[in-house]
């Protein structure tokens, strides 16, 4: 059971993208968004393609500005509402309080593998060679052989980039981590790693907030479920905070808001 510690809620959220190639064409994604997370819980966007659950994770983690409502993120007794928030505080609570696991890796050419994961700890002011281990822990769980950690991600396949790319958001202890997909290019053998480090994130009371399409992986991590249906535009949306299912469960960047 999840903590009673709320480290997210989003209420009436409303988000449209304009068009400026297009005659400033609008096209609204969702409206009166509202959802919240615990200490502890993993809560699932669900809904078909297209429906907006990426561009919600973008709007948490501040790559997208909405035109109403609020996010608030809450950690350490402090609150910050990244809806309106300055640049300076959504990168402070992105190094403090939010990781974010994207459905691709983006990173500083020519940077070593090894250097790319350990980074995130590094600008915590952990010490070099502590979070080199950890991310050397972290590479050899999900199959990143040690003789390529020198190397930059740029030289490695698909599956492999999405690895280090796991490896670098979950290798900090956040009260919030975002998942895009995140087993979405591996094979079986590295999505059963990554539920495991969902867990254990769960375990020590992080709140999760993901996009799964994998079935079974959504079946084994889940808590609740967000319908991104029930806030589409076109319809009536409903202020709820999810749905709560009994296991197991059966289911039919780094810029800061560079998109307005």
């Amino acid at each position: 059971m999840y903590g009673s510690t709320k480290i997210l809620n989003v209420t009436g959220v409303d988000k449209t993208f304009t068009m400026h190639l297009q005659d400033g064409h609008s096209i609204p994604v969702v409206k009166g968004l509202t959802l919240e997370v615990h200490s502890g819980e993993c809560v699932v966007l669900d809904g078909a393609s297209g429906t907006g659950k990426s561009s919600i994770l973008k709007m948490v983690f501040g790559n997208y500005a909405v035109q109403r409502g609020q996010i608030i993120l809450s950690a350490a007794g402090e609150e910050v509402d990244i809806a309106a928030a300055n640049p300076r505080d959504i990168l402070a609570a992105r190094r403090d309080t939010m990781g974010y696991v994207s459905q691709f890796l983006r990173c500083v050419p020519r940077v070593p593998a090894l250097e790319v994961v350990a980074e995130p700890l590094i600008d915590r002011g952990v010490n070099v060679e502590d979070a080199r281990s950890r991310a050397a822990d972290l590479l050899s769980r999900l199959q990143i052989a040690s003789t390529m950690w020198a190397l930059p991600p740029a030289t490695f396949s698909g599956g492999e980039q999405q690895r280090v790319n796991i490896a670098r958001g979950f290798i900090a202890d956040l009260p919030l981590l975002l998942l895009d997909e995140p087993t979405a290019s591996l094979d079986t053998g590295n999505k059963q790693v990554v539920i495991e480090l969902i867990a254990e994130k769960l375990e020590v009371g992080a709140a999760v907030l993901g996009v799964f399409h994998d079935a079974e992986v959504r079946e084994m991590v889940a808590d609740r479920v967000v319908f991104v249906e029930d806030f589409s535009p076109s319809g009536h949306p409903c202020a709820v905070t999810g749905r709560r299912f009994a296991a197991p469960l059966t289911f039919p960047s780094t810029e800061v808001r560079d998109e307005r």
